[in-house]
């Protein structure tokens, strides 16, 4: 089974795929900053970004990379 099996058969029971895929996404980058759920799911950083900037989330702060001191 892969993704766009799934997709297809919940299409045919009339669910809308992509409310919820959004809406998982929304989740997400409330609890992480929004590149880094777009490089675990393969997505594009802006993608991800805009749903962060609609949820409000909380990592506009957020500076990648090391911080070691």
């Amino acid at each position: 089974m892969n993704s766009g099996t799934v997709r297809n058969a919940l299409r045919k029971l009339g669910i809308p795929v992509e409310k919820g895929r959004t809406s998982v996404i929304r989740r997400l980058v409330l609890q992480a900053p929004a590149p880094v759920i777009a490089q675990a799911l393969g997505h594009h950083d802006k993608s991800t970004t805009r749903i962060a900037t609609e949820a409000k989330a909380l990592w506009k702060s957020y500076a990648p990379g090391g911080h070691a001191r």
